[in-house]
C-alpha cells in the first residue's frame, strides 16, 4: 500500500517559549504548549494533576479535561517543533500536545508512572521517506507504518469526506482558518490479491467511515423550528436539530454546524425584556463567501409561544441527555424551548447576565461600536457586545480598561475602551453618563486594571457629581489630565525648564489696516508710535503712477550674492549653541532600593535555576514574573514590608548625602538673610566699608 499527499500541513504557529512550574509533588504545569486540532496548533496551558489532565486554550478559553482513570496509554515522540506527547483514552480518542523540550521527558515519565500507573513509551519514527507500508486503525487514529516504524498518523475525526475506487481510497479533510497551510486530500493505493477473501479497498473505506466526522443527514431530526429569525447571518431559516449537528436551511444558503464546533451559548435579554437574543459562539466559524461568522445571533420575541414534539422516545431522551432535561412534548416561549434543547444536545451551559444592572434595571448598556449601535453586556466572566459585530472579550484576556471623554459630547456621554492582551482595543462610544457609576463599580469589583483611575489614586470621572451635574460643573476628566501634565512637568530636569513670558496682545489701535500705507510700520515700530491714522484710499490712477515712478533696483552681482550667503552661514554657525555634556554620575550617591519583586526574585533565583537548567537570564525573569503573580498575598506583603523599610533608609541616606554635598561646596542657604529690622535682603546686597546697612545714597 502506498499513499500520495496533496498538501501537508505545516502550521505557521511557532512553538514559542516553554515554561515549567512544579507547583507540588503531584502537579506539573506547562504554559505555552500547543494542542493539535485539525492540523492547527492552538496555544494553551497544560496541567497534569494526580486525578485529571486539563488543557485550557489561550484563544477561546475552552477547558478540556480527561480523567486519569480514562487514560489508556501515553506516548512520547519527536516532532517538527521539539517533542510531542500523545494520549489515548479507553474510547479510542487521541489528544496531541506539542512544544515540549527533551529535558521534560524525565519529569513527565516520573509523574505518569507515579500517578497514572502507566509508562511514557517513546516511539521511534521512520525518516527514510518511503511511501509504502501498512495502515493500522486504532480507535480514531490511523497510523501508517514503514518497516514497523511510525511514518505518520491521521486523526479520522478530521476527515470530512471519503470515496473508494477500484484500487484507491481518497480522504478529504476539514479546513481550519488557524493553519496557513492545511492538509487537503490524501489518496491511498490498496492492492487487492486474487486469493484474498475480503475486499481490502472496501475494508479500508469502512474503517475510515466508522470514525470519520462526516455530516450525513440520516433519519429524522430531533426537532424542527420553522421561520427562525437570525441577525447574523441575516435572514429567516428553518432550524433542524440532529443528534450530532444542527442544520440551518434558508432561501439562499444552507449551513451544517457540528456540535463539536460550538464553544459557548448565551441567552441575553434586551432592555425592554420583550426581545431575547440567543447567541451561539463557533470555533471554527461558518463561512458565506468571504464572510466568516464566529457567532450565530437568534432573535426571539418573549410573546412567541410554541408546542413541539421530539422525534425520540422518553427513554431515549433520558438515556442520551439525562433525566428531566428534555421531554417528548414541550411547550412554552420559543426562546426557552430552543435554549433548553441546545443546552442538552450540545452539552454546554447557557451563560446569562449576572449581577450588573443599569440605573434603569436592565442588564445591558446602550452604546455603539464603530458607528454600529448595539448592546454591551458586562457578564460575570467577560464583556459581550451584540449584535453587529458580535464581540466577546473574556476578563482574563483584558489588559486594562479606560473611561474616556466622548468625542461627540463633552458631558452627556462617555466612551469605554477595553484593551486586550493581543493588542486589540475595543472602543464602545456614546454611553450615557448615568451608566458611569454602575459600570465603574462593576469593573472595579472584577479587579480589572483601570488605565485612567486617576493621579494619586483619585479616579478620573469617579465622582458621581462630576458625571451627573450640569454643564457648568467641574470636569473631573479634564482635571485628571491637567494633574498628570503638572506631574510630568515637575519631573523634567531643572536645566530644561524656563519661566514662560506673559503674552502681550497688540491692541486693535496698534495694528494698521489693510488700506493703511503705514500698516507694515505700525506693527513693528519700536518707539511705540501708533501710526494708525486713517488715510484715504488711493485711486487706481495714483497707484499706477507711483508704480511707474518707483525706480527699479539693479540686479545684484553673482559675487556679492555668494559673499552674503557665506556671511549668513558663518552667523548661523556662531549662533549654534554647543551641546551640553551629560553629567557624570556621582559614585558616592546612595543607590535606589530594590522593589518587593526584585527582593523576592533574588531569594528565588537559585530555585528557578535548579528547576530549569540551562535557562537564559530572560527566561528566568519570565518564569519569575509568572511565579510572582501566583504566590500568596501574605508572602507578597512580607517582601513589600522589606521594600518599604529599605525605601525609608534610602530617603534618610539621600538627605544626608545632599546635606554633605551642600556643606562641601559651601552652598548659600535657600532663604535670604534677614536684617535686624526683619526685612530680607537680596543676594546682591553688599555692605559698605563703614559697616552701614547700605543706604540709597550714591
Amino acid at each position: 500500500m502506498y499513499h500520495s499527499l496533496a498538501r501537508e500541513n505545516l502550521s505557521g504557529s511557532s512553538a514559542g517559549f516553554l515554561r515549567v512550574f512544579t507547583m507540588s509533588a503531584d502537579v506539573i504545569e506547562f504554559s505555552e504548549v500547543f494542542s493539535v486540532v485539525k492540523g492547527a496548533l492552538n496555544s494553551g496551558r497544560l496541567r497534569l494533576q494526580k486525578d485529571k489532565i486539563t488543557f485550557k486554550s489561550n484563544k477561546t478559553g475552552k477547558v478540556e479535561q480527561i480523567s486519569a482513570a480514562d487514560v489508556n496509554s501515553i506516548h512520547w515522540m519527536k516532532s517538527a517543533r521539539g517533542f510531542e506527547m500523545k494520549m489515548m483514552d479507553k474510547e479510542g480518542h487521541s489528544r496531541k500536545y506539542m512544544g515540549f523540550k527533551e529535558a521534560d521527558y524525565e519529569r513527565l515519565s516520573d509523574h505518569v508512572s507515579k500517578n497514572y500507573a502507566l509508562s511514557l513509551d517513546e516511539i521511534e519514527r521512520s525518516v527514510n521517506g518511503w511511501n509504502w507500508g501498512n495502515a493500522r486503525f486504532n480507535g480514531s487514529l490511523m497510523t501508517f507504518e514503514v518497516d514497523k516504524k511510525l511514518a505518520f498518523e491521521i486523526s479520522l475525526s478530521d476527515v470530512a469526506q471519503t470515496t473508494a475506487g477500484k484500487n484507491e481510497v481518497s480522504l478529504e479533510f476539514h479546513q481550519t482558518e488557524e493553519a496557513p497551510v492545511s492538509l487537503m486530500e490524501m489518496r491511498f493505493f490498496v492492492p487487492n490479491s486474487a486469493d484474498a477473501e475480503v475486499d481490502a479497498v472496501k475494508e479500508f473505506h469502512e474503517n475510515v467511515l466508522a470514525k470519520a466526522d462526516i455530516l450525513q443527514v440520516t433519519g429524522d431530526a430531533i426537532v424542527t423550528f420553522d421561520e427562525v429569525t437570525l441577525l447574523t447571518p441575516r435572514g429567516r431559516y428553518t432550524m433542524k436539530v440532529y443528534q450530532t449537528f444542527m442544520q440551518l436551511h434558508g432561501k439562499t444558503y444552507d449551513y451544517k454546524i457540528p456540535f463539536t464546533t460550538i464553544v459557548r451559548l448565551f441567552l441575553l435579554p434586551q432592555q425592554d425584556n420583550r426581545q431575547m437574543s440567543f447567541v451561539v459562539s463557533l470555533d471554527p466559524p461558518i463561512r458565506q463567501g468571504q464572510t466568516r461568522y464566529h457567532f450565530l445571533v437568534f432573535a426571539f420575541s418573549t410573546d412567541d409561544l410554541v408546542d413541539v414534539n421530539l422525534h425520540l422516545s422518553q427513554e431515549e431522551l433520558n438515556e442520551k441527555y439525562g433525566k428531566h432535561k428534555l421531554e417528548q412534548e414541550m411547550s412554552g416561549p420559543m426562546f426557552e424551548i430552543v435554549s433548553r434543547i441546545m443546552k442538552a444536545v450540545v452539552g454546554r451551559k447557557i451563560i446569562v447576565p449576572g449581577t450588573f444592572k443599569s440605573p434603569s434595571g436592565a442588564h445591558c448598556i446602550t452604546c455603539s461600536f464603530k458607528a454600529s449601535p448595539g448592546l454591551l453586556y458586562p457578564l460575570e466572566r467577560g464583556f459581550m457586545f451584540v449584535y453587529k459585530p458580535t464581540i466577546y472579550v473574556r476578563y482574563d484576556e483584558v489588559t486594562c480598561v479606560n473611561f474616556a471623554r466622548s468625542i461627540t459630547s463633552t458631558t452627556k456621554s462617555f466612551d469605554f475602551e477595553v484593551e486586550a492582551k493581543n493588542g486589540n482595543v475595543y472602543s464602545f462610544v456614546g454611553i450615557d453618563k448615568e451608566e458611569y457609576t454602575r459600570l465603574f463599580d462593576f469593573v472595579n469589583g472584577k479587579r480589572l486594571r483601570i488605565k485612567n483611575k486617576g493621579i494619586k489614586n483619585q479616579p478620573a470621572l469617579a465622582a458621581d457629581s462630576d458625571m451627573s451635574g450640569s454643564d457648568d460643573e467641574h470636569d473631573a476628566y479634564l482635571a485628571a489630565v491637567k494633574a498628570e501634565g503638572e506631574e510630568r512637568g515637575n519631573d523634567d530636569d531643572s536645566d530644561m525648564s524656563s519661566d514662560d513670558q506673559d503674552f502681550v496682545a497688540v491692541s486693535s489701535s496698534d495694528v494698521g489696516l489693510e488700506y493703511d500705507s503705514s500698516a507694515s510700520e505700525s506693527s513693528g515700530s519700536s518707539d511705540g508710535a501708533s501710526g494708525g491714522e486713517m488715510r484715504p484710499k488711493k485711486s487706481k490712477f495714483e497707484l499706477k503712477k507711483t508704480r511707474k515712478e518707483t525706480p527699479v533696483k539693479p540686479k545684484k552681482k553673482k559675487k556679492e550674492r555668494e559673499e552674503k550667503t557665506k556671511e549668513k552661514k558663518e552667523k548661523k554657525e556662531k549662533a549654534k549653541k554647543p551641546r551640553k555634556e551629560k553629567k557624570a554620575k556621582d559614585p558616592t550617591r546612595p543607590k535606589r532600593p530594590m522593589s518587593a519583586y526584585m527582593l523576592w526574585l533574588n531569594d528565588t533565583r537559585e530555585k528557578i535555576k535548579k528547576q530549569n537548567p540551562g535557562a537564559a537570564v530572560t527566561e528566568i525573569a519570565k518564569i519569575g514574573g509568572s511565579m510572582w503573580k501566583e504566590i500568596s498575598q501574605s508572602k507578597k506583603e512580607e517582601y513589600e514590608k522589606k521594600a518599604a523599610e529599605l525605601k525609608k533608609k534610602y530617603q534618610s541616606a539621600i538627605k544626608e548625602w545632599e546635606r554633605g554635598k551642600r556643606d562641601s561646596h559651601s552652598l548659600p542657604s535657600k532663604k535670604p538673610a534677614a536684617s535686624a529690622s526683619g526685612a530680607y535682603k537680596s543676594q546682591e546686597f553688599v555692605e559698605s566699608s563703614s559697616g552701614s546697612s547700605g543706604s540709597d545714597e550714591d
